[in-house]
């Protein structure tokens, strides 16, 4: 049974990827618009927020990391609507391959064509002039929290994209992730808040994912914030999980 899971997985994500393939404009869109919220930031904010010493385009990278995370997996949903309503599942059922491979090819496939944006993103942050005297062992670090992060959020995005009734449905989920990092330490220190917002921002997700980067980045003692990122990432995966197959099975019930 495991080697047919490995090997359906492994042939129906063949097709995901196709598909993605066929229309890179998805991943390119992915990345557009936390490129411009870069270029913006850097170019025309970037001077008015105190960083101390660091660039700031070193200092909101991480955010920015995450805001393509975000942009990608409504995609995710997309994908996974479009083949609910075309009926492909039910085609699914009635072949001899493990059901859950449906969900873990598109889960997959999400991962891979995140991993083209941010490998993207990356590459404009450093024309515009991101630094990093990271080791490799800090770069495999910081690659595999961003994989456990995407891996969290595609499950969340399986969610709407098996129950959402039209397609902007199953990808507006997405939104408020993408903005999430605005209201965290992704682009100003969060000393500069008020009191209530300060609290939010220091208490989300996204700001000990975003702190445990940068310090990576910097050759920096991550501290607690790994450990609450990771708290965070793998508490997300875990419930989204068990929400998307109770999904799936009543979708294939």
């Amino acid at each position: 049974m495991t080697t047919y899971f490995f090997s359906d997985t492994a042939a129906l994500t063949g097709r995901t990827l196709r598909h993605v393939t066929r229309s890179m404009d998805t991943i390119i869109t992915t990345a557009i618009t936390p490129v411009a919220m870069m270029l913006m930031f850097v170019y025309v904010f970037g001077g008015a927020i105190d960083t101390g010493s660091v660039r700031y385009v070193n200092y909101m990278l991480p955010g920015i990391l995450l805001m393509t995370i975000a942009s990608g997996i409504s995609y995710t949903a997309y994908r996974l609507f479009t083949d609910v309503k075309s009926g492909i599942f039910e085609r699914f059922q009635s072949m001899p391959i493990a059901r859950s491979g449906v969900l873990w090819a598109h889960v997959v496939t999400s991962l891979v064509a995140n991993l083209i944006a941010l490998v993207l993103v990356v590459g404009v942050a450093v024309l515009m002039g991101f630094r990093s005297g990271a080791e490799v062992s800090a770069w495999l670090a910081v690659t595999g929290i961003l994989l456990l992060f995407t891996l969290a959020l595609t499950w969340l995005a399986v969610i709407p994209g098996l129950s959402a009734s039209s397609v902007e449905g199953a990808g507006a989920f997405a939104y408020p992730l993408i903005f999430l990092p605005f209201v965290s330490s992704a682009f100003v220190p969060t000393k500069t808040m008020p009191g209530p917002v300060r609290w939010f921002a220091e208490h989300q997700p996204v700001t000990s994912i975003v702190n445990t980067i940068r310090s990576l980045f910097a050759q920096q003692p991550v501290g607690n914030d790994i450990w609450t990122a990771l708290a965070w990432c793998v508490g997300i995966l875990v419930v989204a999980y068990v929400f998307a197959m109770a999904a799936y099975r009543r979708k294939i019930a």
